[in-house]
């Protein structure tokens, strides 16, 4: 058996190395309809992957209660960030009623020129309490974090991002040093660890970390909050805390129109569940050209195999004249029709892992070219031989041995 299958293939290659350009041109829609399915599937499984990551680097179990936007009857409304009425007092009430809200931080921000020495920067400032970075994931890689007294007595202390440790105080260790924000000195209690890219892009290592009385109180005026950040008990409650936050919200800010709300409640798994849903759509459409490629591969391979048919038709006849049965003719065809398309399917993956990388290195894009889509690219390679092989193989095998060997 093993003998027969090793037979068949010695002649299959035989054939299609009579008309090596042939057989390559007609590889090449294959080739590229394969590549290009690797290269969508890597994007997509790289977009999945990075936003993983940014769900870890936002935190875990998170939950973003921020002040919203407001629509009132007779058309009149604002944008979100327009209202101002989240306050402490909701804060409290939060951590106070809701049982599965493990921990939270009301939060407070705007940006600021921080100078150091001969050196300025623009940067983002943020506020929080000492359980923000507990909630944020985010560890101190220098240095400590600032408590509760600090956050108490509004003290002008701060920690300070990656990228705004090394621009202002390059070579030198930041920590203990003042730096001044808005004309106020803050003394610089720690760095943080680099966290890079966020979920929409921006650098997350550009930022300046205070208590948020501090922020609210002595950089921004104001008396109200722009966030309470809040960290569920358990990744399963993350849901129920959500909706039981909109619930007291809704009581306190004497809502009863869900459409009139002044506050949005949103969780990390929904904001990265959106960006997946862009990624993947726009995965979906690239491969729709992926595989219009792949039907053309198809079409080329049907019409050289019935080509091949035509130019071999006294081959055929001889065949069956000496006992070739049909099984064998209709064998042989679609085994060259399959090892065309799974030539094509080999090249085709080593194409698009290097496309793949190529898109990492020049243009950034996250890309992960995994072991199921190398499977299903080789399967889809074989699956267009076997379709578009089967006819011509069909029609070779029912020829009359008499009228082939007649054939000129």
């Amino acid at each position: 058996m093993i003998r027969e299958v090793l037979n068949i293939l010695r002649i299959a290659f035989r054939a299609l190395s009579r008309n090596k350009v042939r057989s390559a041109l007609t590889a090449l829609g294959v080739i590229i309809g394969v590549g290009s399915v690797i290269a969508m599937i890597a994007l997509s499984s790289g977009a999945r992957a990075a936003i993983d990551v940014q769900i870890q680097s936002t935190g875990t179990n998170v939950v973003y209660v921020s002040a919203g936007s407001w629509n009132r009857p007779g058309g009149a409304h604002g944008g979100i960030g327009s209202v101002q009425t989240l306050t402490l007092e909701d804060a409290a009430a939060i951590r106070d009623q809701v049982p599965t809200v493990g921990k939270l931080s009301p939060v407070a921000r705007g940006r600021a020129q921080l100078v150091a020495g001969n050196q300025n920067w623009n940067t983002s400032i943020e506020g929080g309490n000492e359980d923000y970075l507990a909630i944020r994931n985010w560890p101190i890689a220098s240095g400590t974090n600032f408590g509760p007294r600090e956050v108490l007595v509004a003290d002008k202390v701060c920690l300070l991002g990656e990228t705004v440790a090394k621009t202002l105080f390059p070579g030198e260790d930041p920590v203990g040093q003042v730096v001044r924000l808005k004309n106020l000195p803050f003394r610089v209690l720690g760095v943080l660890t680099p966290k890079g890219q966020g979920q929409w892009g921006q650098d997350q290592d550009d930022i300046v970390i205070a208590p948020f009385t501090t922020i609210q109180k002595k950089l921004l005026g104001i008396t109200w909050i722009q966030q309470v950040m809040i960290s569920a008990t358990r990744p399963d409650t993350v849901e129920p805390t959500a909706v039981q936050v909109t619930r007291l919200l809704r009581q306190r800010h004497r809502i009863q129109n869900p459409d009139e709300d002044d506050f949005q409640v949103r969780t990390v798994e929904e904001m990265a569940q959106m960006r997946t849903q862009l990624a993947q759509t726009m995965t979906g459409l690239l491969m729709s050209v992926a595989s219009v490629s792949l039907l053309v591969g198809g079409i080329g391979i049907m019409n050289i195999m019935l080509v091949s048919v035509t130019e071999r038709t006294r081959e055929i006849g001889l065949r069956m004249a000496v006992g070739a049965k049909t099984r064998d003719i209709l064998s042989q065809f679609l085994t060259e029709a399959v090892s065309l398309s799974v030539l094509g399917g080999v090249v085709g993956i080593v194409l698009g892992t290097v496309v793949s990388q190529m898109l990492t290195r020049v243009l950034g894009w996250p890309t992960l070219v995994t072991a199921e889509a190398i499977v299903i690219a080789f399967v889809f390679a074989a699956g267009v031989g076997i379709f578009f092989g089967y006819y011509p193989a069909r029609k070779a095998a029912t020829l009359d041995p008499i009228e082939a060997l007649r054939y000129e």
